[in-house]
């Protein structure tokens, strides 16, 4: 049995708490280790983010001992299930009691759950390389459980489960999301046989609740290649069930312009672009959800092959129910509306001759989210042709270097008549009203057309010229 002590002293903090956890372990004569992703994150060399530990006794009354001994007031106790939660301020702590559970069919939550050991325990787990346990009592710290090759699958990088997999995940169907979520976090494969067992249950994430589906999704789009774990998704038959509107992309045919052929395809090669750009996740949901009505809007044109003429306007309108149904925050679906709408209007610019006023009209409407709106375009250029990508590039730049004004770019954002409703009320001779802000909208507009400059004495003049055009009306 190998020793890791070596490995758990290298990270400071956690082998602190792991040295308290084992001789509290020892004083109160329980078995207790620490598990799960802990372990494994020591071998990938990833950041450690959590530490899970388990206990052969009562999971609660060890956390309140340990934290304890931490100077942590409070707990956060779930009885139930013999588990608590520490909210230490260094790095957060998880307790459970070894235990293992029971299903009904309909449900993920379990019926029964049966107190056990290690061996008991770590057979219940999702994945191998998840069912890694190291010994903390202090005569036998650092001692490795891997009953079920968990190291050699770490090598190996590939993702079994413990049990079969059939069993694994109609016990808990959301190990299925979980799956894909592992291949692209850790870049790993999926064992052959876990393939299979979702094709059969990929139905059964329906017992799931939608927020811990979007949970996942969300983990798999934060992940350096998001493409990864949405491939197994499509393949496995999942998205059906988590993301119809992204399924239907699949296997769909566009034109070559400067795209993949299949749309669902191209969509990934977006993402990962995205995700090569930015750290930022949502522009990520952006990246995969901006074509989401090309399927609904295809048409075969005899000279222009396939259409797409709305796809963004109709898209836009689509995130409303979409947002609904995975619960997503309004501040994330406002944001994924704003850019799907939008992201053909910079793209538009670039096969244009570029002039002033589309730039400010583009930057007024993008806001405060041009940035990722010019990230997601950069991203959007797909083909293999070397000397397409170039012009495009080339022409991104004119567009951007006419936004790099900063204080240009900070009047757009916050963009309206310098010359307010309650002057235009007073020079006109208006009542509050429709007239008044038909005005407003004029003045703005000759502003972004270029006619007149964005000060308020230009504005003020401009107004003067054309009350009397709006008072006859």
């Amino acid at each position: 049995m190998a020793n890791i002590h070596h490995l758990l002293e290298e990270n400071k903090i956690g082998y602190h708490v792991l040295k308290t956890a084992g001789d509290l372990g020892e004083k109160l004569n329980v078995d207790v280790y620490v598990v799960g992703g802990y372990v494994r994150d020591i071998f990938l060399g990833r950041k450690l983010k959590e530490i899970d530990f388990m206990v052969v006794g009562d999971g609660v009354e060890y956390a309140r001992n340990l934290a304890d001994k931490l100077k942590v007031k409070k707990i956060v106790p779930f009885p139930k299930f013999s588990t608590a939660k520490i909210p230490y301020n260094k790095i957060p702590l998880e307790v459970a009691a070894a235990r293992t559970e029971s299903y009904d069919d309909h449900s993920r939550k379990p019926k029964e759950i049966v107190y056990t050991d290690l061996k008991g325990d770590l057979i219940r787990r999702d994945f191998t390389i998840n069912a890694l346990a190291v010994d903390l009592r202090p005569d036998r710290f650092g001692e490795l459980h891997d009953p079920h090759g968990g190291i050699a699958d770490l090598q190996s990088k590939l993702l079994r489960t413990p049990l079969d997999p059939e069993e694994t995940f109609n016990e808990d169907p959301l190990r299925m999301m979980r799956a894909a979520y592992f291949a692209s976090a850790l870049n790993f494969d999926l064992d052959d046989a876990c393939y299979e067992a979702i094709k059969k249950q990929a139905n059964r994430i329906g017992i799931v609740s939608q927020e811990r589906i979007t949970e996942e999704l969300l983990k798999t789009l934060s992940t350096d290649q998001p493409s990864v774990g949405l491939i197994i998704l499509q393949k496995t038959g999942l998205m059906k069930y988590v993301f119809p509107e992204i399924d239907a992309m699949d296997g769909l045919e566009q034109t070559k312009e400067w795209h993949h052929k299949d749309i669902f395809y191209h969509t990934m090669q977006v993402v990962d672009n995205s995700a090569k750009l930015s750290d930022k996740m949502e522009l990520r949901f952006a990246a995969l959800v901006h074509d989401i009505a090309k399927p609904v809007t295809r048409r075969v044109n005899r000279q222009k092959g396939y259409t797409f003429h709305g796809h963004d306007a109709v898209g836009e309108r689509m995130l409303e129910k979409i947002a609904r149904r995975l619960k997503l925050s309004n501040e994330l679906k406002n944001y994924l509306k704003n850019l799907t709408m939008l992201h053909l209007r910079p793209i538009n610019l670039v096969k244009n001759e570029v002039t002033d006023s589309a730039v400010r009209r583009l930057m007024v409407s993008a806001g405060d989210d041009l940035d990722d709106l010019m990230i997601l375009c950069r991203a959007d250029i797909t083909t293999r042709n070397p000397h397409r990508v170039k012009k495009y590039m080339k022409n991104f730049e004119i567009v951007e270097e006419k936004m790099s004004d900063v204080n240009e770019r900070d009047k757009m954002k916050s963009f309206q008549s310098p010359v307010r409703g309650d002057e235009i009320m007073k020079i006109c001779n208006l009542k509050e009203g429709k007239k008044v802000g038909e005005i407003k909208n004029a003045i703005e507009e000759a502003i972004l057309n270029g006619d007149i400059e964005n000060d308020y004495e230009s504005a003020k003049e401009y107004l003067n010229k054309i009350k009397d055009e709006f008072k006859n009306k």
